[in-house]
């Protein structure tokens, strides 16, 4: 069973995988948009892991005897400057989220709850590639400078097959 705390910050980490989703999922909206099919596979990809992790944690809550539900997202930006901003903004958002999943580890062992401390591992170990793999992109894009996108579009989903 979960303390009430721990239930607490669990049922905000739902919402903010939710709006993980929504984010990458308008990332990807806007990069097709304007024109990169691959920028936005990838993002279409990413919007699908988000919600893979929501629904993680809101099993986990259910099965812990908790009560999980899914609050309202709100609503992400929908337009971004360029390629570059828009991984800019990813990789803002992945370390904004890295510090929510820290700091509910952080409340795990406060509260003693040993097995969800545990289970979270997975989440931490997950934030650290997520972080990696947009970093990655980024240094991608600085090496093109301003060269050509055309062959960084169509080989970026090459890079989330080796994560």
């Amino acid at each position: 069973m979960l303390s009430e705390k721990v239930e607490k910050n669990l049922v905000e980490q739902i919402e903010k995988e939710g709006y993980s989703s929504n984010l990458y999922l308008a990332m990807a909206s806007w990069a097709e948009t304007e024109g990169y099919p691959g920028v936005a596979n990838w993002f279409y990809a990413q919007s699908e892991e988000e919600h893979e992790h929501m629904l993680k944690l809101l099993h986990y809550v259910i099965d812990r005897e908790g009560k999980a539900f899914v609050p309202a997202f709100k609503q992400p930006p929908v337009k971004w400057d360029s390629i570059l901003d828009v991984f800019q903004k990813a990789l803002a958002h992945e370390q904004f989220v890295s510090k929510c999943i820290n700091d509910i580890v952080g409340i795990c062992l406060e509260e003693k709850d040993y097995a969800t401390y545990q289970w979270m591992q997975w989440f931490v170990t997950e934030q650290i590639e997520e972080e990696s793999t947009v970093k990655t992109i980024l240094d991608k894009l600085k090496l093109l400078g301003d060269g050509s996108l055309y062959n960084f579009d169509k080989d970026i989903l090459s890079l989330r097959d080796k994560n």
